[in-house]
């Protein structure tokens, strides 16, 4: 199948969902004007400087068209995860054109609000390991199809990818969905910083 009709499948698939969600997530958000955005930016980055480690993860509520589109169908107000990649400053993610990174810096200026989720199997050895692990996927292709529960197993989305990386950590009881949710991530870990909301002023 090629990645235009299965990106054509999931557009379809997340609309109908949408559609069907009485109640929903705040379908958009928008960025406040640059100089607001900045500073909150700055302080963000402050309040995470400390905290932050490789292999935690920020989960975000981005803005993307495709992140309306996933609060909306999940009903939840988050809609990306990226694991942290500390010792370069940088964030690794799987979007709609495969697995990237990028600064630090410029994910968060990126979000409308920022959650650092600590997982459950983090210690520091495993959380270094854990951002290695997924750097060695940057250029996998996007898992279109397992966004919406049909798993690819060279392939991630974003919340995939994030718990993927720390795979050989699971216990043998270990349970997760067909679909792992951005705004489900807490389940396997600790929220350690949440940014609220950006604001207009």
């Amino acid at each position: 199948m090629t990645s235009i009709s299965a990106t054509a499948i999931v557009t379809s698939l997340l609309l109908a969902l949408m559609v069907g969600c009485g109640e929903s997530a705040i379908l958009m958000v928008r960025p406040p004007p640059d100089e607001v955005r900045a500073t909150q930016t700055e302080l963000w980055l402050t309040a995470v400087d400390d905290l932050v480690k490789d292999g935690d993860w920020l989960v975000i509520r981005g803005y993307h068209p495709t992140d309306d589109l996933v609060a909306a169908a999940t009903n939840i107000p988050l809609s990306h995860v990226a694991i942290v990649d500390r010792t370069n400053d940088r964030i690794i993610e799987a979007v709609g054109e495969g697995v990237r990174s990028q600064p630090l810096r410029d994910f968060i200026h990126g979000s409308h609000r920022v959650l650092v989720i600590r997982p459950k199997w983090w210690t520091p050895k495993r959380g270094a390991a854990a951002a290695k692990r997924a750097a060695k996927w940057l250029g996998s292709h996007y898992d279109f199809l397992g966004a919406v529960g049909d798993d690819a197993p060279d392939r991630f989305y974003c919340s995939e990818l994030a718990v993927h990386a720390y795979r050989k950590y699971f216990g043998d009881d270990e349970r997760f969905p067909r679909v792992i949710e951005p705004g489900q991530m807490y389940l396997w870990g600790q929220i350690l910083f949440d940014s609220g909301w950006r604001r207009d002023a």
